[in-house]
């Protein structure tokens, strides 16, 4: 293996490190926002303790308010003293009443106390063209008009700045059950209404594909490409099948090297998506936008349906950590990822009940790896072993490296094999490099995750299997690992 330091492949974006905010379950609800008058230690009404946890990955981007429900979301509801906005059945997720309690006030707000940019996603599916140009003229416009009156007269005197847009969700799904032709033209109808006002520039976002739909990304970029900034892309590790999930917990050794797999496939769907957008894009000035991704398992028993709350164990941080350095590897053309989603739901970094907090090993991988946003991509040369459980042979090391501004590297690894370790030298060049520290996340147990009961059962030691002399590294990586070594 060799690692170039002198071979800068591109710039890491930060925004690759995004979450993902949407009224399902107890995200929002329990999960961010209590209220002032919670019991629960709050700050305004949020969540203290989550805020804690979420600033200290470095969140640079959050997304709002879905997913599915940001295209049944009507913004004007969510507006205005709490107790006259309106309710609303959440028909998506579990049939609940949803009170409009958590609005765009509230959502800007959470966005500064976290220090991260605001992502918001439109409605298309059931949203008029007038319904978005209002909320982005609401929101953004700083001169004397009636929705930029009506938000001062709620409470911000000041517009927000608001870079990331979203015009429709999922529109070949829950957003509309749209032919890629319809919402193309759509698309350009909306985003033309998404005004920018004084100097506040939009980045406009148009709902992509699912999955390996390469037709729909074809028709987009051919019909609507010249006025979209970004093309989102949706897919969800799932051992299994759509129709029949398996369980976060209980697994074998069969189901997690398919997980492994699946989670690989990413590499693929980036590259075959990427081309289609080279064709009709050579400069990659629209970003791939990957604003949905993560396991998806059968929910806990005993929990709502609707409410998609599920487990997370070591395989959730290996499939992390493959994502991550995934990412990296097409830093040219993907600009922004959100993990689904930031509490409570599906592959989440934080989980909540009553005034209790539990950091997943998914939270500690995004810890672990904050150390690489915004850095210069290194070319990393290898030939990984290979991991073998039935009959898909599997790469046995995901692998990425990266520089940041003081001239640090920092290289992780995943071992993928649930049995077998890996001894791996690797040739440091073009820098010069004279000590390595890192730290590990790994158990004997696959299924180690962490409770209410047991906070603490998995989480990030001191690695000390590395050594460095005379720029090479050796490396004694565990079975199912997420290394991440820092060389000065």
């Amino acid at each position: 293996m060799k690692l170039k330091a002198d071979k800068s492949k591109g710039r890491i974006s930060r925004h690759i490190y995004g979450h993902f905010a949407e009224h399902l379950g107890r995200c929002i609800y329990e999960g961010i926002w209590v209220g002032e008058n919670s019991d629960i230690p709050n700050t305004e009404g949020y969540r203290t303790d989550v805020l804690e946890a979420l600033r200290n990955l470095k969140i640079p981007v959050l997304r709002w308010p879905g997913g599915c429900f940001a295209d049944e979301y009507h913004w004007k509801d969510g507006i205005g003293p709490r107790e006259g906005r309106k309710r609303m059945v959440n028909t998506h997720w579990g049939g609940v009443t949803e009170n409009n309690h958590f609005g765009t006030h509230e959502f800007f707000r959470l966005c500064e106390l976290l220090d991260c940019e605001p992502y918001i996603c439109g409605n298309v599916g059931s949203g008029t063209v007038q319904e978005m140009s209002e909320w982005v003229e609401y929101m953004t416009f700083d001169g004397e008009s009636p929705m930029a009156d009506w938000r001062r007269r709620n409470g911000r005197e000041e517009p927000w700045r608001l870079k990331y847009f979203g015009v429709g969700n999922e529109n070949w799904g829950c957003g509309g059950n749209m032919r890629p032709e319809y919402y193309a033209d759509l698309y350009r109808r909306y985003q033309t209404y998404t005004r920018n006002y004084g100097d506040n520039r939009l980045y406009k976002i148009a709902g992509g594909p699912n999955v390996d739909d390469y037709h729909w990304t074809e028709t987009l970029m051919r019909e609507a490409g010249r006025f979209m900034d970004g093309l989102s892309l949706h897919y969800y590790t799932i051992p299994g099948s759509w129709e029949q999930k398996k369980s976060a917990l209980g697994f074998d050794e069969a189901d997690w090297a398919e997980t492994m797999g699946k989670a690989l496939h990413m590499d693929e769907l980036i590259t075959r998506h990427s081309a289609i957008m080279d064709q009709y894009d050579p400069e990659k000035r629209v970003g791939l936008i990957i604003d949905e991704w993560g396991t998806w398992f059968l929910c806990e028993p005993g929990t709502n349906p609707g409410f998609l709350y599920q487990q997370n164990s070591l395989r959730d941080a290996l499939v992390a950590g493959i994502h991550l350095n995934i990412f990296h590897k097409h830093c040219g053309r993907v600009h922004m990822a959100n993990l689904a989603q930031a509490v409570n739901v599906l592959q989440a970094p934080v989980l909540t009940e009553g005034d209790k907090l539990v950091l997943t090993p998914t939270y500690h991988v995004l810890e672990m790896y904050s150390v690489h946003q915004d850095n210069e991509y290194l070319e990393l040369v290898f030939d990984s072993p290979m991991y073998t459980h039935g009959s898909q042979p599997l790469p046995q090391i995901s692998a990425t490296a990266s520089r940041d501004g003081e001239g640090r590297i920092y290289l992780s690894l995943c071992n993928l094999s649930h049995c077998d370790g890996a001894s791996l030298t690797i040739q440091v060049e073009g820098a010069e490099t004279a000590s390595v520290t890192g730290r590990i996340l790994t158990h004997s147990d696959l299924e180690a995750h962490n409770t209410f009961e047991a906070p603490d059962r998995i989480q990030p030691a001191a690695f000390r299997g590395a050594s460095l002399a005379n720029g090479l590294l050796s490396c004694a990586v565990p079975a199912a690992s997420v290394i991440v070594l820092e060389l000065s």
